[in-house]
């Protein structure tokens, strides 16, 4: 399933212009190191300028001297600005405080997408932006990607693989509702998450079928959803002598199957001929 880089530039264009998002961003943001702030003293041309948040969480702003600002949000820094400026230098400053790059916290796109890699996460970042980030999805991607995000305070350092690690939380989102424009499935990012778009699954059709081949399944698909796929079975078939060859623990493993029974990614079924 591709994710037409359309509609992410369309979702993603609306929720930039929302008058409700720009505040959103204003205030939930949290500053961090190597964050650059965008600071504007009103009327105050010497004060105004680009500031680069250090490793320790500070920066140096003039009059004030060093101010801490890491783990504070925009708002906040604005009204320790205005409090620090009112302290004997101007009378009731106007202050306003912008992320003129966020580089502080990251979250990282992996999988089939077009562009993997980590990212800077902005203010209020969605799935569906982060997916415009990275390309967008390729063609062999399936119909799920996967959201794994470490505890809070303990954002992973790189991309974390595994939706079974400890101390992780996974959410899986549908592609296909998402692109439809489904908010619930379009889900709000936070610093160090992993986004995993899975590839599609497929398994392989051999035997007494009318079309051989590779197929792509959806989760939860039966054997009767298989054989379908492949045209159904040939006269000489019999859908009561079916084989699954899986890999189960690094072995294959020959399962005689019914006609309900689910499939798996990279099963290969067998439909052998009737006795008669």
């Amino acid at each position: 399933m591709t994710i037409r880089i359309q509609h992410i530039f369309a979702l993603g264009l609306s929720l930039l212009l929302g008058t409700a998002a720009l505040v959103a961003q204003s205030n939930d943001y949290i500053v961090g190191a190597q964050d650059v702030l965008g600071i504007t003293v009103w009327n105050q041309p010497d004060l105004t300028g680009k500031f680069t948040v250090e490793a320790d969480g500070t920066f140096t702003f003039p009059l004030i001297g060093r101010l801490k600002v890491g783990g504070l949000t925009l708002r906040q820094i604005e009204a320790e600005l205005r409090s620090r400026l009112a302290d004997g230098y101007l009378k009731n400053p106007q202050v306003s405080v912008a992320i003129e790059s966020y580089k502080s916290q990251r979250i990282f796109v992996v999988g089939e997408v077009k562009s993997p890699g980590a990212y800077p996460l902005g203010a209020n970042m969605t799935l569906m932006e982060a997916l415009a980030q990275a390309g967008s999805t390729t063609s062999d991607a399936g119909d799920e990607a996967v959201i794994v995000r470490s505890s809070p305070g303990r954002a992973a350092a790189g991309p974390v693989l595994s939706d079974t690690e400890t101390n992780s939380e996974v959410v899986r989102v549908q592609l296909g509702e998402l692109e439809a424009g489904s908010l619930s499935q379009n889900l709000r990012l936070r610093d160090g998450d992993t986004i995993f778009v899975r590839r599609t699954a497929s398994i392989f059709v051999f035997g007494q079928v009318k079309s051989p081949g590779a197929y792509r399944i959806q989760r939860g698909y039966t054997v009767l959803q298989a054989l379908a796929l492949a045209g159904g079975v040939t006269d000489r078939g019999s859908t009561g002598r079916i084989k699954i060859v899986r890999l189960v623990d690094g072995s294959k493993k020959e399962i005689n199957a019914k006609l309900g029974d689910a499939v798996e990614p990279g099963d290969t079924l067998i439909i052998l001929e009737r006795f008669f």
